[in-house]
């Protein structure tokens, strides 16, 4: 991994994703979340603060090493214990049906095997649990989706290997989970090929 990659990049990334705006985003998409939980892309430690009190320990997913000394005041200042894996979200080293809510926010644009992740989020979670998802992607407008593709590689290149073209509604569905809840919506306070946000939880059916 580079200097930009560790060192540059997660600051960049904390302070695009740390705005007032986000975190509303944030504590509206966490507020049901419980029981056992794991986190893909925990990155800065960002939505710590915005989990309900009942959550107390995260299984939390973070393949940039660079993430976790920006992340280290958020968890020392949360009541949440975070056990942190240095791993990509593609492969997951938990056994099948071990939580109760698997969360990602801004994370499934920049997972290199998106396929192999959708099918580890259901493998890892219970019969019935939730997948809660908050997440930038392809656009319904047929101009700004052409401007995505067109800018996808340049966007891949500077910013972690996000992809800004991804249709996140069909990817969840891919890996055999129910869509329950989707939000479609702009957020104004970026460009509006980074702004199509996908809003909403996944059920993993009972057997």
């Amino acid at each position: 991994m580079g200097f930009y990659s560790r060192y540059i990049f997660p600051r960049i990334m904390d302070m695009a994703l740390s705005r007032e705006d986000h975190t509303e985003l944030r504590v509206k998409l966490l507020a049901e979340v419980e029981g056992e939980i794991m986190e893909l892309g925990l990155g800065s430690g960002l939505n710590l603060p915005c989990y309900p009190s009942a959550v107390t320990k995260l299984a939390a997913i973070e393949p940039n090493p660079g993430m976790q000394p920006l992340a280290k005041s958020r968890t020392a200042s949360s009541d949440i214990t975070v056990m942190y894996h240095r791993l990509s979200g593609d492969t997951l080293p938990v056994e099948d049906s071990s939580f109760d809510c698997v969360v990602s926010t801004w994370t499934l644009c920049s997972i290199d095997n998106i396929s192999r992740a959708i099918k580890e989020v259901h493998r890892t979670l219970k019969p019935g649990g939730k997948f809660f998802f908050l997440e930038h992607g392809l656009s319904d407008d047929p101009s700004v989706a052409a401007s995505q593709r067109r800018w996808n590689p340049v966007t891949r290149r500077l910013l972690g290997g996000c992809n800004i073209n991804r249709d996140i509604k069909s990817i969840v569905k891919s890996g055999g989970l129910q869509i329950a809840t989707l939000d479609r919506y702009m957020l104004q306070s970026t460009f509006k090929i980074m702004g199509n946000m996908y809003q909403g939880v996944a059920v993993k059916p009972r057997e």
